[in-house]
């Protein structure tokens, strides 16, 4: 199953930071991870000693293809481990994840911090990782111990447990960051050009004069205060001139009534639904 924002016309990003799953617990955690992975263009995936094995077969392999929802690609290619030195030996640089300090006397980054030197030196031809924890107990000293720096993450300090799939989410998030920039995926589409100052003071006019032949403007003494506030309400709209003429054509049925063709389909439809026939 793939989420909505599956678009597979679009190039895939790839590379960055080795993503190291030391000891995961769950297999589906592994397919949500890969999910996090690909929604931030991580194609690194290394499995170091799974508890329940690689799950290439059975119950197993569904729940975490499923759970990585369109990412198994990333999936199929994960490289197993028996020991994180093993998963680790080929890397220049690497960060380990902890919740708590470990007293190890290792730079403390976040990942905001961690991610845009990350980058350059990943540019640069350098092979970088990080390790995140078993799920229940989080990374041990001896797993840290291997790292350069540690990561951390701003969270509620009487709750910094995070489950492993958003810890590498929150992670991929700032690697994108660093490499691409806050630059938005889409912007929205302009149907229709501003309106021009003409073509709003011409629609105001209008408007004006059928509230004032209908009675709006009362008490008198209050109608140039009440055509501002109106004309101000408007323009904070930012009309467009689509809007200006939608505006228009609404006002137009309220104050002449149903065009003749609609008030034929009225007709009709109470005729149809009338219970004495």
């Amino acid at each position: 199953m793939t989420g909505a924002g599956t678009n597979h016309s679009k190039e895939s990003l790839e590379g960055g930071p080795a993503i190291i799953l030391v000891r995961p617990q769950l297999a589906v955690n592994i397919g949500m991870c890969a999910r996090a992975m690909a929604n931030f263009g991580l194609s690194d995936l290394r499995l170091v000693s799974p508890r329940e094995g690689w799950p290439r077969t059975g119950a197993l392999k569904k729940g975490a293809y499923a759970a990585a929802a369109g990412a198994v690609h990333l999936l199929e290619k994960a490289k197993l481990y028996d020991s994180v030195e093993a998963a680790v030996a080929d890397l220049n640089y690497l960060f380990a994840t902890t919740a708590r300090e470990r007293g190890q006397f290792k730079p403390i980054l976040t990942p905001s911090e961690a991610m845009p030197p990350a980058a350059a030196r990943i540019a640069a031809g350098e092979r970088h990782g990080i390790l995140f924890g078993p799920e229940r107990t989080g990374l041990d000293n001896d797993d840290i111990a291997l790292a350069d720096a540690i990561i951390t993450f701003p969270v509620n300090p009487a709750y910094a447990s995070l489950n492993l799939a958003q810890a590498v989410l929150l992670t991929g998030y700032e690697w994108m960051r660093a490499t691409s920039g806050d630059v938005k995926p889409f912007a929205p589409v302009e149907r229709s050009p501003a309106a021009s100052r003409e073509m709003a003071l011409s629609f105001f006019n209008f408007l004006e004069a059928e509230l004032e032949r209908a009675g709006f403007f009362r008490p008198v003494t209050k109608k140039p205060v009440m055509q501002r506030n109106l004309r101000n309400m408007f323009h904070r709209m930012q009309l467009t001139e689509q809007d200006v003429r939608t505006w228009w054509g609404m006002i137009v049925r309220l104050v002449e009534g149903p065009r003749a063709d609609a008030k034929k389909t009225m007709a009709a439809d109470q005729s149809d639904s009338d219970p004495l026939e």
